[in-house]
């Protein structure tokens, strides 16, 4: 088994595999997810962590920071009390519209019970 490259890393090597760039950018269980949601709207803290049913705290934190440098989310700070925090598609994320979709048309296709319209499963979002 060969070692994990650490994330910091991996992003400085070069990536010639179009596929393999966007998988080292989106991959995993909640990046897709959390892409999903923010294309809906700009979403705050706590309203994207009830929305990831089973996502922890310190998970999403990780998979927006990592979002966040790739470039595909926008992290607005506004300096009030009580602090506020928003989250947001940069345009290169809201440029992954169609990979989303596709992963829906997919779903719809291959698994059982999948929400059968990507606008419906859109309006959905939580």
């Amino acid at each position: 088994m060969t070692p994990q490259i650490p994330r910091k890393r991996r992003h400085i090597e070069d990536i010639h595999c179009p596929v393999e760039a966007v998988f080292a950018r989106i991959g995993g269980k909640w990046k897709a997810l959390i892409i999903l949601r923010l294309l809906v709207r700009t979403r705050r803290f706590n309203e994207l962590l009830r929305s990831l049913k089973g996502c922890t705290q310190r998970m999403l934190t990780n998979q927006l920071r990592e979002l966040e440098h790739d470039g595909i989310v926008h992290r607005e700070v506004y300096h009030q009390v009580p602090p506020k925090v928003e989250y947001s598609l940069t345009q290169k994320g809201r440029d992954m519209r169609p990979i989303i979709r596709a992963a829906c048309e997919w779903g719809q296709i291959h698994v059982d019970g999948a929400q059968p319209d990507f606008e419906k499963m859109l309006e959905t979002a939580i």
